[in-house]
């Protein structure tokens, strides 16, 4: 038997874990950088130099923010797309697929001639790049934290799937550090020249890198066993249309977890900027900074909240995050208002915190709904279609509400009411702490009346 189908806990399978978990972090910080860059860059630079001027400085962000959409929009074909080629031929190979797919179209945005260079054609290909990059991390994120879900110890699997998330907020704490530097060492007018581009353009080196430690990871031995009972078992389907059809539930429960969860985010890590730069007139590069250290701040409290959720259960944590996150937007904008900074950065700490009890656990909870042969499909559906209606619109339905009423009221409401979904959700929820991914293969095979000899041996 090889070191990777021993009991786990056996040094050489923590040793293989902290690898595979390394090689899905890797990966995941530079695909996140790449797309938070754009985000980030989305309210300082691409609203000035690579669109047409509008009527205020809120239309030129809001015009951005829906280029950014865009990515939101293609995530979830990702997902479709790569889900099925994850659930058929690996998690590995999609993986490699995905990174270099967001790393070349990240590069080309560096390369874009301006609004006045080639006139609309700017935008235009912006907006096709920008597609690219969501198709490739609609397809990353399932791969990622299953990788690593799918090797972990039923008792520890919210701690160590909490590591690909922890490298989300690493992602932008280096796009954010990156845009820092350049805009507090150039001036105004050469950052919006030529030193912009250099941020997209540093993602080369780090995609090269990333691409190569995941050449030397494996697939799990339970994707592996359920592959084989695949090609000998043809009753028993995969992908997206048969976890659709078997398991709607699950696809509506984790649709709801992540509502609240993808709205609150991109209100503390993109509109945060907007009302601070654009609507209290603060200085971007103090916004960055002090976002910068908030999100090393959450990388700490995402994998604290993955041990606590092994500990005291998935759903007692994720409802308090989304109690909590229902609040944060009637005392966060106040606190904006101060223009204090350590009093903007502990608000934006703890929302971040808030968001950490719901973002954690989401890896194993649905790795938990779904069994392996449609997995990477029903985690995906969950993750990437909720996006289009949660994230991705998030900082412009706020935006437009600032323009329009100067007031962040709005958009507090709107969180409120989105927790409260979330929270409903929650509820729903079958608590599936400590649960084993390979009984769940049993008895999904039982339900659909397959008994391959690798389920059986399970």
């Amino acid at each position: 038997m090889s070191s990777i189908q021993r009991p786990v806990g056996t040094g050489a399978d923590r040793s293989l874990l902290t690898k595979i978990v390394s090689a899905s972090m890797a990966g995941t910080v530079v695909e996140w950088y790449d797309f938070f860059l754009y985000a980030t860059a989305s309210t300082i630079v691409f609203n000035k130099i690579l669109l047409p001027t509008m009527g205020n400085e809120y239309d030129g962000i809001i015009a951005a923010f829906l280029t950014y959409a865009v990515g939101f929009i293609a995530r979830p074909l990702g997902g479709v797309v790569f889900g099925q080629i994850g659930d058929r031929l690996g998690r590995k190979r999609t993986l490699q697929i995905t990174i270099l797919l967001i790393g070349v179209a990240t590069v080309l945005m560096g390369c874009l001639p301006t609004y006045h260079q080639i006139g609309v054609w700017a935008p235009i290909l912006l907006v096709a790049l920008r597609f690219v990059q969501g198709l490739a991390l609609g397809g990353e994120w399932g791969g990622a934290v299953l990788l690593v879900a799918e090797h972990a110890p039923d008792k520890d699997r919210a701690f160590w799937a909490s590591w690909p998330q922890a490298a989300v907020p690493l992602g932008n704490v280096l796009a954010t550090a990156v845009l820092w530097v350049l805009t507090s060492t150039l001036s105004s007018s050469a950052f919006l020249a030529w030193g912009w581009r250099i941020a997209f353009w540093v993602s080369a080196i780090v995609i090269i890198v990333g691409y190569v430690i995941r050449t030397k990871v494996t697939e799990a031995p339970i994707f592996e066993a359920a592959k084989a009972e695949l090609e000998a078992e043809k009753a028993a389907g995969y992908g997206v249309f048969e976890v659709i059809r078997r398991y709607p539930r699950g696809i509506l429960v984790g649709m709801g977890l992540r509502f609240a969860e993808n709205i609150m985010y991109y209100l503390v890590v993109t509109f945060s900027i907007v009302y601070l730069g654009t609507g209290l007139k603060m200085n971007t590069a103090s916004i960055l900074g002090v976002i910068a250290i908030a999100h090393v701040c959450h990388f700490v409290v995402i994998l604290t909240v993955g041990r606590m959720a092994d500990r005291v259960g998935r759903k007692p944590v994720y409802l308090a995050g989304a109690i909590l996150t229902a609040t944060w937007g009637f005392w966060a904008f106040p606190a904006f208002g101060t223009k204090n900074t350590w009093a903007i950065l502990l608000t934006i700490i703890v929302g971040l915190v808030f968001h950490a009890l719901m973002y954690s656990g989401q890896p194993a909870i649905m790795a938990e709904m779904f069994p392996t042969r449609m997995r990477y499909s029903g985690v995906s559906i969950c993750y990437q279609v909720t996006s289009i209606v949660a994230g991705s619109l998030a900082p412009v339905f706020a935006t437009e509400w600032l323009k329009a009423t100067g007031s962040w009221w709005p958009t507090a409401v709107y969180l409120a009411i989105a927790s409260l979904i979330t929270a409903a959700a929650v509820i729903a929820l079958r608590e599936t702490k400590g649960a084993s991914l390979h009984a769940l293969d049993a008895a999904d095979a039982a339900r659909v009346g397959v008994a391959g000899e690798a389920r059986a041996r399970a």
